[in-house]
């Protein structure tokens, strides 16, 4: 028996779990503060002296458009397709190039030599594609490969670290069989809800002895098993509960496919480029199987039943994990991630009313507290206890009667019906007294099939999770503490969980399938890459903090400080009790703190008092704003809002503002802002000064791959979708792009909504184009390079989307509208995932033991093909840090990985409201930010208002300002 676990002896052995022993921002913070054309292509054209050429006709649309490469030998057709402009897909007919892309394509500018592109005299190429894995035929973009081994040369030390990722390794001459089930109700009519699934087919295998330990489910429709199954549609007779009547059911096992886990290891060998998708699916369900049976399962986490930890009113904090099963350099990697969730408590419900409602009583709830009981227990899942069944009900509210005064018609064997009470039921039935008889019972179910069950005989199901957004402050404190581990406690919980018997190592599933988990951590060689210099003004260079890689403004001032003649004050504290501004010590203080940071501020600003509760009444509050912009010709600059408390008039200012009034603002807190704190009134300053306009610190470098004159462009992009529990509300779409070069810190945002959870930007080439043309009309010049980062996407499908989709949609709209076509680089980043990175010793780590600010990873945990790294780009001061995974899509700008490494970490300096790198870079950040301000939109809507894309339309005296920020 062979097995594979690549890495850097080839196969490899040693100790594991499972098959023997081997052989071989602050996201959404409030503000609360407190053209260089191509060439047209010739007739015959070759693509870098490679004897590969084309024959076109002349443009006449954007779909049309073919690009010629520089110069070269002219030789035979290879049969190229055209998958977008600049990358290019070799058909079939190419012989020799078949499943490969062309990047590095050249954009003719002024003055450049055939044969070179024009960035830095590099010569085109031809480079490997990945091909997604929806792609279909030769016309889709594939994804680029990696340029090289990873970076080298840019980082001023390495260090040695470990990443929670778990080598994997199995037997590639094992075959996984796929089946198809399908479970129906046998000649009855009916909806089988989804745990039922399980149950039924566990009584099948029971049934007919077959193997349920050699088999993985996903609950739904597909069964993934070491042994081959039998096939056909059989019957299954089922009860959930033991007074129950079995149903029959008719279960069908079809057998889909064979999985061959060789195919598996040809891949991660880069024998071959298609990801081999159903061998991941069936093999990552087979590491969930033990952690399904054995703990709360929600999404793909799962959760400790016992021990956990109290927050009060009958919620709990449970400890578990996230992991998933990835493709990597070394081989197969289980990526496994602490984390934290909080759920109701089993309990009874009289206790749990006890805790929940205020001042419950069962005699104060017979006559008084009927609305307060309802509202708390609809919608929550009850189990039984006067009868042994496995079903779950759903709450669905409370009877009209109490317990005493129900009855109805109970019917013989032989349909004689006769009339009880549910109090003589109980006790005949089941021997039960029911104790609390003035009170009513529960409705459970669907309220066309009546099930009154007393309140004392009803528990909570355990699993139900409690949403953290609705936590009470100190039960939201206590939840962060438990998710913010110190490094060393994250990496001593994640290597309990593996070795867990509850976890995905324990049991005898991974033994069965002949696989095995090495359950120590990845050690992995990473780069710490120097921090930029930052230039200020009066010519001040700055050169950051070693360690923490911040830096502290001091007397210094800003590049450039805006002047500021026209600003008012709207106070919101004066009619509070507590907390009101001090406005003869906070106005002064802050303007003088403007002044030194180099902002021109009028020391006599307008000042005007208002109630908290104006900010909840829409029209009261326009009319104030626009009274005090009347007082300034409507050439109002900036409003400063000061609040007594965070209050959810917030977004109904920002909404008038921002959408109707054209009004830029600022708010903060008064108790914040009467401390007059240098560093608090510091960081207001710096959000006025980018909200006006003006640039805070600047690179005082260029920035890799883009050291000449040609104008580039970053654009960031983000989807925010509604609460996991929202069925209705619409998808924010968000835009971002920079409109200064070379500073590249300002930026225009534009936005959109659209469809409940849809993840593709539908509306991505209209939104860029308008930015576009936002940067040309500013700079006089449209930009030749573009970079555009991408977040909120996962692997597969979504990869995609964006590549064959999103990008199209964007190349279109700037050729049919513009007119010119950019080169484009497409990076996504990836924050929501799993990986994290533990120094190994304290010399390869800060003094609080995170990794260092600018520590790289670009080997052994990444794709075994594909351009990808880890950086991790801020100083991690509380928890463990977490680094951002940056995918490559598209390069047509030929970056290597130190360039694009370093090009990254440097954005990263430029965010504009901080004084130290942030963890995502800042196109990503702000995208993120402008679709959480839509988001904020959308609630000052009262429940089930509708409303057009107008009503997210940003005013045009400030959507190219920074006014998100």
């Amino acid at each position: 028996m062979e097995r594979y676990a690549r890495g850097a002896g080839g196969y490899r052995g040693g100790k594991g779990r499972g098959g023997g022993t081997g052989s071989g921002r602050g996201r959404h913070q409030h503000d609360y503060h407190g053209q260089s054309p191509r060439a047209n292509p010739s007739s015959n054209s070759s693509i870098g002296g490679s004897g590969v050429t084309t024959n076109a006709s002349p443009v006449k649309k954007w779909s049309e458009l073919v690009i010629s490469g520089p110069g070269g030998n002219s030789g035979q057709a290879a049969g190229l397709t055209f998958g977008s402009f600049n990358q290019l897909t070799i058909s079939e007919q190419g012989e020799g190039l078949s499943g490969r892309g062309i990047s590095d394509v050249p954009v003719q500018s002024a003055g450049s030599q055939p044969g070179m592109d024009g960035l830095g005299g590099r010569s085109s190429k031809i480079t490997e594609q990945v091909p997604s894995e929806s792609s279909e035929g030769n016309d889709k973009i594939l994804r680029v490969k990696r340029p090289e081994n990873g970076g080298c040369q840019l980082a001023t030390r390495s260090v040695k670290l470990l990443a929670n990722h778990f080598p994997v390794s199995f037997n590639i001459d094992h075959v996984i069989q796929h089946y198809h089930v399908e479970i129906k109700p046998d000649g009855w009519p009916g909806k089988i809800k989804k745990p039922y699934l399980s149950m039924i087919r566990e009584t099948y295998f029971n049934d007919q002895n077959l193997p349920l330990e050699m088999t993985a489910y996903d609950g739904e429709k597909n069964i993934f098993s070491a042994v081959q199954l039998p096939t056909g549609t059989f019957s299954v007779d089922f009860s959930a509960s033991e007074d129950g009547r079995p149903r029959s059911y008719m279960i069908t096992i079809e057998l889909v496919s064979e999985l061959k886990l060789s195919k598996l290891k040809d891949y991660l060998m880069g024998d071959v480029l298609s990801v081999p998708r159903d061998i991941l699916q069936g093999m990552d369900l087979v590491m969930k199987q033990n952690p399904f049976r054995k703990m709360i399962s929600v999404g793909r986490s799962f959760y400790q039943i016992d021990p956990q930890t109290d927050l009060g009113y009958g919620i709990v904090a449970a400890k578990g994990f996230r992991h998933s099963l990835k493709p990597t350099s070394q081989g197969l990697s289980l990526c496994l991630d602490h984390s934290v969730m909080s759920f109701r408590r089993r309990m009874p419900v009289i206790e749990f009313l006890q805790v929940q409602v205020e001042n419950f009583s069962v005699e104060k709830f017979a006559t008084e507290m009927r609305e307060e009981v309802e509202n708390a227990l609809r919608d929550l899942k009850v189990t039984v206890t006067h009868r042994r069944t496995k079903l779950k009900y759903t709450i669905a509210g409370l009877t009209r009667e109490n317990a005493r005064d129900i009855s109805f018609e109970v019917k013989d064997e032989e349909g004689h019906g006769e009339i009880t009470t549910l109090v003589d039921y109980f006790m005949e039935k089941y021997g039960k007294e029911i104790k609390f008889k003035n009170i009513p019972c529960l409705e459970l179910g669907a309220k066309d099939k009546p099930n009154k069950v007393p309140m004392e005989f009803c528990v909570l199901v355990v699993g139900q999770r409690f949403h953290k957004e609705d936590l009470d402050k100190e039960a939201a404190k206590t939840l962060k503490t438990m998710s913010l581990l110190p490094p060393f406690v994250r990496r001593g919980s994640i290597c309990e969980m593996v070795q867990s018997d509850d976890g995905p190592c324990g049991g005898p599933f991974l033994q069965n399938f002949d696989m095995q988990v090495d359950l120590n951590m990845t050690a992995v060689e990473g780069r710490v890459i120097p921090p930029p210099t930052l230039k200020l003004g009066r010519q001040d260079v700055i050169t950051v903090d070693r360690e923490k890689c911040q830096w502290n403004l001091g007397d210094k001032c800003l590049v450039d400080g805006k002047t500021v003649e026209r600003w008012a004050i709207i106070d919101f504290t004066p009619h509070e009790k507590y907390n009101k501004l001090n406005p003869e010590k906070f106005i002064p203080g802050f303007i003088d703190r403007c002044v030194k940071l180099g902002i021109k501020i009028k020391n006599d600003p307008y000042y005007e008092s208002a109630r908290m509760i104006e900010l909840n009444k829409v029209n009261k509050l326009q009319q104030r704003i626009e009274s005090i912009k009347e007082r300034f010709e409507g050439q109002l600059q900036i409003l400063l809002c000061v609040m007594s408390r965070m209050d959810d008039g917030y977004k109904t200012l920002k909404w008038l503002c921002e959408t109707k009034l054209g009004v830029v603002t600022q708010c903060c807190l008064s108790f914040r802002a009467n401390k007059v704190n240098n560093q608090y009134l510091s960081h207001l300053a710096l959000k006025l000064n980018a909200k006006l306009g003006g640039s805070n610190a600047e690179l005082n470098v260029k920035l890799p791959r883009f050291e000449d004159e040609s104008h580039v462009m970053f654009v960031g992009a983000d989807v925010n979708h509604p609460k996991s529990h929202d069925r209705s509300s619409p998808s924010i779409a968000a835009v971002v792009a920079t409109v200064n070069w070379p500073g590249a810190n300002r930026y225009a945002a534009r936005v959109q909504p659209q469809a409940h959870r849809e993840e593709r930007i539908l509306k991505f080439g209209d939104m860029c184009v308008d930015l576009f043309c936002t940067y040309a009309r500013m700079n006089e010049a449209k930009p030749q390079r573009v970079v555009v980062f991408r977040d909120g996407v996962s692997e597969g499908g979504q990869f995609d989307m964006v590549l064959n989709q999103e990008l199209m949609d964007l190349r279109r709209a700037i050729f049919e509208k513009m007119n010119y076509n950019p080169t484009i680089t497409l990076v996504v980043a990836q924050k929501r995932r799993q990986a994290r990175l533990f120094p190994e010793n304290r010399d390869s780590g800060s003094s609080n033991g995170n990794i260092f600010p600018g520590t790289v990873v670009d080997q052994k945990i990444v794709n075994p093909s594909e351009f990808d790294f880890y950086l991790c780009s801020h100083y991690g001061s509380i928890g463990t840090s977490k680094p951002i995974h940056y995918r490559v899509l598209l390069d047509e700008h030929g970056f290597t990985s130190d360039q694009l490494q370093k090009l990254i970490y440097d954005l990263c300096f430029t965010f504009a409201r901080c004084t130290k790198p942030v963890s995502l870079v800042p196109p990503v950040l702000y995208a993120d930010l402008v679709a959480y301000r839509g988001q904020m939109y959308y609630e000052t809507l009262p429940p089930g208002a509708s409303v057009g894309e107008s009503f997210y339309r940003l005013h045009d005296e400030l959507k190219d300002t920074m006014f998100f920020i």
